[in-house]
């Protein structure tokens, strides 16, 4: 899967502003495929300048952070449950 750079991504975006070019024809010209580019403009008109924050970071919101936070430590709780589990059935088994 290519990668493109923040700065690529922005150009291609201004390039399909211009006049005399359509969508179609800006792909082409840059090599990439129509749907990634109108994935790109559908995030710019959507998130603004806050699009594309590179390296896979995403710009979350205070409230979005924390309902990531607690997610994962919801899934290591689970985690910590199953073993628990199994560790007290071993030992049952043990002890009779």
């Amino acid at each position: 899967r290519r990668i493109f750079s923040t700065d690529f991504k922005r150009e291609a975006i201004h390039l399909t502003q211009r006049p005399d070019m359509t969508v179609t024809q800006a792909a082409r010209d840059l090599g990439i495929g129509l749907s990634t580019l109108q994935r790109w403009l559908r995030e710019a008109k959507g998130q603004g300048d806050a699009a594309f924050p590179g390296l896979g970071r995403q710009n979350l919101t205070p409230e979005q952070e924390e309902i990531r936070r607690l997610r994962k430590e919801v899934e290591i709780l689970r985690e910590e449950r199953e073993i628990l589990k199994k560790a007290t059935a071993f030992f049952a088994k043990q002890s009779r």
